[in-house]
């Protein structure tokens, strides 16, 4: 079954913190504190944006092309990629891919008090 933006809305907001706030006409997901932006769907609810560091981008755009990619012009200055979420292979994969975006955007005092969403690797 495709992974919908109804799956995204529900996975993100189950993340310590999470919210959903109106931006440039489409729904972002941020945390309550200072309001940082870890997800965001686009305007036909069939992309999500996340936040990536920018050296790995290209790695993953080159390892799967038909599920990431970045938005010419938009995405090059910033530490974001965009995720077709038709190509996702299911929750795990999305609950993944979401997880790491909101552990870039969490600030120290939110994952300390989360210990079991620490990343193992880092």
């Amino acid at each position: 079954m495709a992974t919908t933006a109804d799956d995204v809305r529900r996975i993100a907001l189950a993340l310590p913190g999470a919210i959903e706030k109106l931006a440039w006409g489409m729904p972002t997901f941020r945390l309550e504190e200072r309001g940082r932006i870890f997800a965001s769907l686009d305007d036909d609810d069939r992309v999500m944006g996340v936040k990536c560091p920018k050296e790995e981008r290209a790695e993953l755009i080159a390892a799967e092309p038909d599920k990431f990619f970045l938005r010419e012009g938009h995405d090059d200055h910033y530490a974001w990629l965009r995720v077709r979420l038709e190509a996702l292979e299911g929750d795990d994969e999305l609950r993944a891919i979401l997880l790491d975006s909101w552990r870039q955007a969490a600030p120290r005092k939110l994952l300390d008090a989360h210990p079991e969403l620490k990343d193992p690797q880092g």
